[in-house]
C-alpha cells in the first residue's frame, strides 16, 4: 500500500517539549518516535549524567547513531573504546557489543537518531516518565537493573552478563 500525501503529517516539537523518560540516570527527550515517522526512525534528545550508564548491550533491531552536542561520551564498540566530543558524529550499526556513558563531570548532551523506530517504546516501558527533568534519580540498584534487561529483551535488546573476572 502506498502511503498518500494525506498520510503525512509535519511535526514540530519546541526546544523544550517532547515526551521524556528516565531510564537509569539517562534522560531521553523524544523529539520524534515511530508514531509520527511511519517507523522510520526515532529522534531524542539524551541528557546522560555523570558515573553511569547502560551495560553493554546489542540492538538486534535498531541501528543508533549520536551527535554530541555537549560534553564528552565514551563509547565502547565490540571491545574498542573511544571518546566522542562537541561536534562529533558516532554510527553504531545493529547487532554489535556495545555501551555509551557520559566521559565526564557534568552532564552530556546528544541528539540519538534510531532507524527504524522502536527503541522508544522499550524506553517508554522500561523507564520512568521524567515529570522533573531537573531531579536526576539514583544509580538503579540491582532489581531495577535486572527488571530493565528483562523489559530489553522483548524489544530485541540483549544484554549479555558481565564477563568472568
Amino acid at each position: 500500500m502506498q502511503e498518500s500525501k494525506a498520510d503525512r503529517r509535519v511535526t514540530h516539537v519546541l526546544a523544550d517539549e517532547g515526551r521524556a523518560f528516565w531510564l537509569a540516570t539517562d534522560l531521553h527527550v523524544f523529539k520524534a518516535t515511530g508514531e509520527e515517522t511511519g517507523g522510520a526512525f526515532a529522534l531524542s534528545e539524551l541528557i546522560a549524567h555523570p558515573q553511569f550508564g547502560p551495560p553493554p548491550h546489542i540492538h538486534h533491531h535498531e541501528n543508533e547513531s549520536y551527535y554530541i552536542l555537549e560534553g564528552e561520551f565514551e563509547f565502547m564498540v565490540e571491545g574498542r573504546e573511544f571518546r566522542a566530543g562537541a561536534g562529533s558524529f558516532v554510527y553504531l550499526p545493529k547487532d554489535q557489543l556495545h555501551m555509551h556513558k557520559n566521559a565526564g563531570d557534568a552532564p552530556a548532551r546528544a541528539l540519538v537518531l534510531v532507524t527504524p523506530a522502536g527503541v522508544e517504546k522499550f524506553i517508554e516501558e522500561a523507564g520512568e516518565p521524567a515529570t522533573d527533568p531537573a531531579s536526576v534519580p539514583p544509580i538503579p540498584d540491582m532489581p531495577r537493573i535486572q527488571r530493565i534487561v528483562e523489559i530489553a529483551h522483548k524489544y530485541g535488546i540483549e544484554v549479555p552478563p558481565p564477563p568472568e573476572p
